[in-house]
């Protein structure tokens, strides 16, 4: 049985399976370090090119979350010692900065978690380094509407369930593979909470969504199969079969008629190609850019 637990600024929070329901100021803290990570984000579509080694970028994250009035979430977690992850073509996630260099035609994944005044922002976007290749370009675009298409799921009276089965039924159509062994989760004073949110699965399943609940989505979606597997760093997903994945991030907040998404680009770079700050919307797709609601 799903339990909930109201929280205040007063409410000591445990990773103990409860889900979370915040008032007030936990959405004012969750805006105040969404939009920190999305500044974050809109500076690296100015530093991401063939050249860069992904340790400097991991510089640029680490410089402007401190700048911020914040910390890197990700430094020292479970002894992760950098301020964001950077996954390259095949990798999955948890991609570890260092000397790597891009090269033309790569796409990335850069996903950071700035903790601002006890609450954390986490987001990831993708990112082109130089041109990519049609199919490269295809996938990203695919991806990013499956997390749009998955937060379009989210108000109260829905279920988990009903967000999973959105992205992968929407993946699919495309014939990519929706990772399934990494997954979103609830998060706001902690960095990983209840409830899990698996990006596959049946709708009407799963716990009940309730106002107050923040979580990320974050669909992981291959080009080839949905099959991964861990390097020896003990950190690095990579696909089975060696084909492109891409991922993006949104931390968002279920609101008593939909759901507030904390970490929108305020320049409009929710994703590439990042030209002179503008998106190009699907209204077909989605019917606003940073609050839906039923």
């Amino acid at each position: 049985m799903t339990e909930y637990q109201h929280v205040t600024a007063d409410t000591s929070v445990y990773r103990d399976g409860t889900i979370k329901l915040h008032g007030p100021e936990g959405f004012e803290g969750m805006r105040k370090a969404g939009r920190l990570a999305a500044e974050i984000l809109d500076e690296l579509t100015t530093r991401v090119e063939p050249g860069v080694t992904t340790g400097e970028l991991d510089k640029v994250v680490r410089e402007m979350t401190l700048d911020g009035g914040a910390v890197p979430a990700t430094m020292g977690y479970r002894g992760f010692t950098h301020s964001c992850c950077t996954s390259i073509n095949h990798v999955v996630c948890h991609g570890i900065p260092g000397d790597k260099r891009l090269k033309e035609g790569d796409i990335v994944n850069i996903d950071v978690t700035p903790l601002l005044d006890g609450w954390h922002g986490d987001s990831s976007r993708m990112y082109f380094a130089g041109e990519p290749s049609i199919k490269a370009k295809k996938l990203v675009e695919v991806t990013h509407e499956c997390l749009m298409i998955g937060i379009a799921e989210v108000r109260p009276g829905a279920r988990l369930g009903d967000i999973g089965a959105a992205i992968q039924e929407y993946a699919e159509r495309h014939r990519y593979g929706v990772v399934r062994e990494f997954c979103g989760h609830g998060l706001g004073r902690l960095f990983h909470d209840a409830p899990e949110v698996v990006h596959a699965g049946r709708r009407g399943t799963g716990p009940e969504l309730k106002a107050g609940m923040f979580m990320t989505i974050e669909p992981m979606i291959n080009l080839g199969r949905p099959h991964v597997k861990m390097l020896n760093d003990g950190w690095t997903a990579v696909t089975r079969d060696k084909s492109l994945s891409a991922q993006f991030e949104h931390s968002i907040g279920i609101t008593e008629d939909g759901c507030e998404i904390f970490t929108k680009s305020p320049k409009g770079l929710d994703k590439p190609p990042y030209r002179s700050g503008l998106l190009i919307w699907r209204n077909d797709l989605f019917p606003c850019r940073a609050m839906f609601a039923r």
